[in-house]
């Protein structure tokens, strides 16, 4: 819950300093001079640019953040791994063993958004944080076109 009000205050911090910035980018593009409007315009598409990658990374978090709970209601999640090195991650030996398990489980069952979502995870504790979001991804977008067929 605490990650959730950081993100919301970040996201309203973000928005005041979006109105503060669009304000000022109006006042350099209309001064008339050319280094000052385009110093106006980049104010204006950079910020714009970066809230809207901010805006598709909370709807990751979100969505992922809901698949998860769901997962946790059934009792599904992966196991946890108990061997772990003295900084909490866990030992390679025990994540590569873990991480096979998901994956087998995950090429069985390619349409299956529980299965992805496992890998994910797996990918996580294995250190692999590009492919765990590569997995969670798609097992969002598993979800989201069974939620379309159901409805």
């Amino acid at each position: 819950m605490k990650t959730r009000i950081a993100a919301l205050v970040m996201v309203g911090l973000l928005g005041l300093y979006l109105v503060f910035v669009i304000n000022y980018s109006f006042i350099l593009i209309g001064t008339g001079e050319i280094v000052a409007q385009v110093m106006g315009w980049a104010l204006l598409i950079l910020p714009l640019i970066g809230f809207w990658a901010l805006a598709a990374e909370l709807a990751f978090i979100f969505r992922a953040e809901r698949l998860l709970n769901t997962l946790r209601e059934e009792g599904a999640l992966p196991e946890e791994i108990t061997e772990r090195r003295p900084s909490g991650r866990a030992e390679p030996e025990a994540a590569d063993r873990a991480f096979g398990r998901y994956r087998d489980e995950a090429e069985a069952s390619p349409d299956s958004w529980r299965a992805w979502l496992r890998l994910g995870l797996a990918y996580d504790t294995s250190g692999d944080r590009r492919r765990a979001r590569w997995a969670t991804r798609h097992a969002i977008a598993l979800s989201r076109s069974a939620d379309k067929k159901a409805a």
